[in-house]
């Protein structure tokens, strides 16, 4: 099982934002604040974005090099990543391959893709 996630983003705020919400409307609790970080947790797993002063500038995250690629959570029934993808794009969030939604991961998984403002993609995944 995974203890945590930590991703790395280029703006705080923005982040906090965007993963702030989606997390919070898929169960995620605040967890911890600091100057540069905040935590979302769920049971024993915790998502962290920071602002880290470690960052290499210039760089950004890039989902389509070697690295992580997307995030995949459970996000309820059908209805409910419906209602996820609609109100994405308010929160700053962009869907991925809108012309085969819902069925872009094959025609037996029902799932929403989405992309935030630095580049991190997630799936919303719809349960049978």
């Amino acid at each position: 099982m995974l203890h945590h996630i930590e991703l790395w983003v280029p703006d705080l705020a923005r982040a906090a934002h965007e993963w702030g919400w989606l997390l919070g409307r898929l169960g995620y609790e605040p967890y911890q604040e600091w100057d540069r970080g905040r935590s979302w947790r769920q049971g024993d797993l915790y998502l962290v974005v920071e602002e880290s002063p470690a960052l290499r500038a210039g760089t950004g995250h890039d989902r389509l090099r070697p690295g992580l690629n997307h995030l995949a959570f459970h996000a309820g029934s059908r209805a409910q990543v419906d209602a996820l993808a609609r109100e994405a794009p308010s929160h700053g969030w962009t869907p991925l391959f809108p012309d085969r939604y819902p069925h872009a991961g094959g025609p037996d998984h029902y799932a929403a893709y989405l992309e935030n403002t630095d580049g991190f993609e997630t799936e919303l995944v719809a349960g049978p």
